[in-house]
């Protein structure tokens, strides 16, 4: 049993998908870390190895014992959707800060990469959240919204701008996007598709009222 947190090194755990957030419950701040990692750590081998990745192996590479990843995720399913909804939380918030910092068409080429990174953990986890919607019917639909809405508002942009053509619906290049999601699963899966992201860019820049250059 871990010992109570101090008024100092503990935070309120306020993920409502965190088994230490009820009550009031707090998490010591290197428990927080060590969550974190587990998170971090398991979003990577999701993506690279699939749902059935080894738990222990995931809890090595964070440099902490089995038994502190099961105190913090009780099933493999639980810690498959903090990985979902983390991953969906990172994309969304990097639509924001991409936009801050980049002309608009710069910014949704480089969140459109950004989106092959989040569709490589989703296919890794697609049997465990098959799973998941069988017991949560708005789960994909919930985090499903937040992605598209991302997308619309960084696309909505670019076409106000005039870096990409007038005609674009965020939609459609969504839909284009979700293609990655379901081509086969090789080695040089990720490369392709980036590839792919760079392709449909160009053709979202052709015809646009002002002409400009990809930015890094």
């Amino acid at each position: 049993m871990a010992a109570q947190p101090s008024a100092l090194t503990a935070e309120k755990a306020t993920d409502p998908s965190d088994a230490g957030a009820v009550a009031g419950k707090t998490l010591r701040a290197d428990a927080r870390r060590n969550r974190d990692r587990l998170i971090e750590v398991a979003a990577t081998a999701f993506a690279e190895h699939g749902v059935d990745a080894s738990l222990e192996e995931i809890a090595r590479r964070a440099g902490v014992g089995i038994g502190t990843l099961y105190r913090h995720f009780p099933t493999r399913e639980h810690l498959v959707e903090v990985v979902y909804r983390r991953e969906v939380e990172a994309v969304c918030a990097a639509a924001g800060d991409l936009a801050r910092q980049h002309p608009a068409d710069v910014a949704l080429e480089q969140w459109m990469q950004r989106f092959v990174d989040y569709i490589a953990t989703k296919r890794g986890l697609s049997t465990s959240l098959r799973i998941l919607i069988t017991t949560n019917s708005t789960f994909l639909s919930e985090t499903f919204g937040r992605v598209s809405q991302a997308l619309r508002q960084l696309v909505d942009a670019a076409v106000a701008d005039g870096s990409i053509r007038g005609d674009v619906d965020s939609s459609d290049v969504l839909h284009a996007l979700s293609g990655i999601y379901s081509s086969p699963d090789t080695k040089d899966w990720r490369d392709r598709s980036r590839r792919l992201v760079s392709l449909l860019m160009d053709g979202l820049r052709f015809g646009a009222k002002k002409s400009t250059k990809a930015g890094g």
